[in-house]
């Protein structure tokens, strides 16, 4: 339940942090992106097997990169933005995966 309410707030914040210009309390939202992804990354993704997850958010990092849905006539910015947000979510729960492997391998 947790991880759903996770990835809930996750797509909330990337939704919010691509549409509404940036005000005041914008600032708060990449920050509050990496803390839900380093939580998602604790709770959801098996460190000792992340193969699969790995190679998951480097193609949405590359699809963030590369800008493959800004062509789309109207709302590709917007989609584009909300990809970059998860984007940096998930490259946080990396840096929390390779913790968790890291403390897994020191305990033995």
């Amino acid at each position: 339940m947790a991880v759903r309410v996770i990835v809930g707030l996750t797509l909330l914040a990337a939704i919010v942090l691509a549409v509404v210009p940036d005000v005041g309390m914008m600032a708060m939202l990449p920050l509050l992106l990496v803390v839900l992804g380093l939580a998602y990354g604790v709770m959801a993704v098996d460190a000792e097997n992340a193969t699969n997850y790995l190679v998951l958010v480097v193609a949405v990092g590359a699809a963030g990169g590369a800008d493959a849905l800004s062509y789309i006539p109207a709302v590709g910015g917007y989609l584009d933005g909300i990809v970059d947000a998860v984007a940096s979510a998930l490259n946080a729960s990396v840096a929390a995966v390779l913790a968790v492997w890291a403390i897994n391998r020191v305990k033995g």
